[in-house]
């Protein structure tokens, strides 16, 4: 691994946007969206990826587009990210995108519900982003259906068995409707994987007999969390610092490690149906400040197919140690560098025999520089299937990506080999009424005495993860 690459490192590549700048932040209804039309964009979750997927969707190239509303629970996170995104935009190379900027004062939400707030500012046919914490998915999923807004929703998508079941119903929703349906797992429009995929579904590597994925790094964004401070409620915390927690993320595991997952099952052209997974929490503490994360530091799932085939991941966030991010595939005629560092580096590679040697290197995809940047393209595939009326709804896949990455995550937290189907149908739901939350709530996780949080004991509690 040579070189890492994040959502603001594309952007800078495509549009001259500053990775400084996002760092501070990050069809139903098709019928009126058509030819030139403007496309309205609300924002629901103002982090940085909110921030970064609303750049995005302001420079496409079949605009015009125009981000109209912002919400988020906290106001902080509104003004920042609305100051995060107009400098972006002015630093871009095109100065007509700071026009699509048009969230005023009085569109920009604060409270659990400016979801509806925001959402309300839409015509049917306009867009959502929907960029929270992935605990809130249904809820806001459910609401943009019913006002017939075509969905962009961040990674995960789903944290547990009976918020899948319930995503899955919303994405049959959906489709039923027509509405278009986009999902952050931007691996997928990576033109060199897209072009691997075909490669491979034309029989190029034979059958794949086995793949690896890693992603081994150190503590990042909010993986770990020291104690909860004064004067700030539990709520606020968990959702400030939502990595640490399994009701409001799926935890490090979901959040880092789903594209992998995700781009491994797409070569494969399957899911797998079972995994055993361990882990362990190695750092409980450091410079004596005590952990309350819910995280194990490391992972280890053997993933297995219903051909009897495996997938290998290892997940790691330990400062100090060897990093590794990169995934690959072995076929019976040879094997395959799915991604070459991160989640999707290019180049992607395939070679005639299993020890990827230069001498049996056979193919390195090449990609235009106009369509480099996987975080651009998915937008443009989006806002082109929103303008020219076509089918586009990738929530199901979304989902059940999601859904794998909870199988490998609760296997390695009850010390249990778990199938698919009992993920799906575990009844374990980490944060019942979620949709009544006010700031005044008590937390879905409460800490004991100590301010520890449950973490997951494997051996112990086998049936649910805390």
């Amino acid at each position: 691994m040579t070189e890492r690459r994040t959502r603001r490192e594309f952007l800078n590549d495509a549009t001259g946007i500053t990775a400084a700048t996002l760092l501070g932040a990050r069809a139903f209804g098709a019928v009126h969206i058509g030819g030139s039309d403007t496309i309205q964009v609300a924002l629901v979750g103002c982090g940085s990826r909110g921030a970064g997927a609303a750049v995005n969707a302001l420079s496409v190239k079949r605009g015009p587009v125009k981000l109209v509303a912002m919400s988020d629970v906290f106001e902080d996170k509104v003004k920042s990210s609305h100051e995060a995104i107009t400098e972006a935009l002015r630093e871009s190379p095109d100065k007509a995108l700071i026009s699509g900027l048009d969230a005023s004062p009085e569109k920009r939400f604060v409270g659990f519900d400016g979801y509806r707030h925001a959402m309300d500012c839409l015509r049917p046919g306009d867009v959502v982003i929907l960029a929270t914490p992935p605990a809130f998915r249904w809820v806001h999923f459910t609401y943009a259906i019913e006002k017939g807004l075509n969905v962009f929703m961040e990674k995960p998508i789903c944290v547990d068995g009976p918020t899948g079941k319930r995503m899955l119903e919303l994405a049959e929703r959906s489709r039923q409707k027509d509405l278009k349906v986009a999902v952050g797992l931007m691996s997928r429009h990576s033109r060199a994987m897209q072009e691997l995929a075909k490669r491979v579904q034309d029989g190029e590597l034979g059958e794949i007999i086995s793949q690896y994925g890693y992603r081994m790094q150190g503590s990042i964004a909010t993986f770990r969390s020291p104690p909860k401070p004064d004067g700030v409620t539990d709520l606020e915390y968990q959702l400030r610092r939502f990595h640490s927690f399994l009701w409001a993320s799926g935890g490090g595991f979901n959040d880092f490690f789903i594209h992998h997952i995700d781009h491994i099952g797409w070569m494969k052209g399957a899911w797998p149906v079972k995994a055993q997974g361990i882990g362990g929490r190695h750092y409980r503490s450091r410079d004596g400040v005590s952990y309350i994360d819910q995280n194990f530091d490391s992972y280890a799932v053997e993933y297995t197919y219903a051909d009897g085939t495996k997938f290998m991941f290892d997940g790691r966030n330990i400062d100090g140690c060897q990093e590794r991010f990169q995934s690959y595939m072995h076929g019976t005629k040879g094997s395959a560098i799915v991604s070459a560092y991160s989640d999707c580096g290019a180049p992607s590679r395939i070679y005639s025999r299993h020890d990827f040697s230069p001498q049996s290197l056979v193919w390195t995809s090449k990609v235009a520089p106009t369509e480099s940047n996987p975080y651009q393209n998915e937008w443009e595939d989006f806002v082109g299937a929103i303008r020219d009326g076509q089918a586009y709804n990738e929530a199901k896949y979304g989902i059940e990506a999601s859904l794998v990455c909870n199988m490998g995550r609760m296997s390695a937290h009850t010390g249990r080999e778990i199938t698919f189907q009992e993920m799906l149908d575990c009844r374990h739901e980490f944060a019942p009424d979620l949709e009544w939350l006010t700031l005044g709530s008590a937390a879905p996780l409460l800490a004991g005495a100590d301010g520890r949080y449950p973490v997951p004991q494997p051996g112990i509690l086998t049936d649910r993860e805390y």
